[in-house]
């Protein structure tokens, strides 16, 4: 897992112009759920990650998925989430290697210095808990409760490469 990431590194959202990291942590953190549309496992937390990111929607954090393929396997994969969201498409997983991920999904919180105070990944609730608590330190902001009844069980994920 990374500490930090390369300024340089580059964010494409979809249907915009890619900018560097640099660009996007000048006002605010990063918070980010990873995600391989081309496995069940990402699917099977799509509802729990877009539950926990809309708990931080008002803080001083940029909410958002980078998901693993082009801008409109994004958009299929993600559905309506892809106009509630922020979603940067990652299909050469750039991104995901940039940020030394080995399993998919991820919760990873970049902090505006472009430092990773933490990651989560696969599927493991109280690994996401303390994603999501260091979140709230650095913002004032409460913590989504992780998990939920409706979430599903623990697994650790698939290969992000």
């Amino acid at each position: 897992m990374a500490t930090s990431l390369s300024p340089s590194l580059v964010l494409a959202p979809i249907g915009h112009e890619p900018r560097a990291l640099s660009e996007w942590l000048t006002t605010f953190h990063l918070a980010s759920v990873v995600l391989d549309p081309y496995t069940n496992e990402s699917s099977w937390i799509l509802p729990t990650a877009a539950r926990v990111l809309r708990g931080f929607a008002g803080a001083a954090v940029r909410v958002n998925f980078v998901v693993t393929a082009n801008d409109q396997d994004a958009k299929a994969f993600l559905g309506p989430l892809a106009k509630e969201f922020l979603v940067f498409a990652d299909p050469d997983r750039a991104v995901t290697k940039g940020l030394g991920l080995a399993q998919l999904p991820a919760f990873v919180f970049v902090r505006s210095d472009g430092t990773v105070p933490a990651a989560a990944e696969g599927w493991d609730p109280m690994k996401w808990r303390e994603v999501a608590r260091t979140i709230a330190d650095t913002t004032s902001w409460s913590v989504p409760s992780i998990p939920t009844a409706a979430d599903p069980a623990a697994f650790a994920g698939t290969p992000a490469a």
